[in-house]
């Protein structure tokens, strides 16, 4: 996927929330919870650390905005912060981003483990492996 075709690059003026001078910040097109949000880097690379340090470190600034912002406006229990780099690990859309979840006490029936669960087998260490 090139430029002309990623979503990122083609955002509709409506939709950002927060933005910086490198990065930009909007909910979820597919949401995972409420208040789930990217943070794209303005720039077009498909990983977060092809970018330049500079830019990078704007990336992280704004996640944390969007984390406050969030914890202010919906009052979450925790958040999950997540990366996913290259297709191996689940990248879909081919520009570097972050995903920000608000996370709810009873969201789901046991949160232990949290990103251990794309790998299964290994996320119930606690219980031998598996629940």
């Amino acid at each position: 996927m090139g430029q002309h075709d990623c979503p990122f690059c083609r955002l509709e003026a409506n939709r950002p929330r927060l933005e910086s001078e490198f990065a930009v910040a909007f909910p979820d097109a597919f949401p995972v919870a409420e208040g789930h949000t990217l943070v794209v880097p303005k720039r077009h690379v498909a990983g977060l650390f092809d970018l330049p340090e500079e830019e990078q470190a704007a990336v992280w600034r704004l996640v944390a905005q969007v984390r406050a912002s969030l914890l202010a406006d919906l009052r979450p229990d925790g958040f999950i912060v997540g990366v996913n780099d290259g297709p191996a690990a689940g990248q879909t859309v081919m520009h570097a981003h972050v995903h920000v979840i608000p996370r709810r006490h009873g969201d789901v029936p046991d949160p232990r483990g949290g990103v251990r669960w794309v790998v299964p087998d290994k996320a119930a260490y606690w219980a031998g492996g598996r629940p």
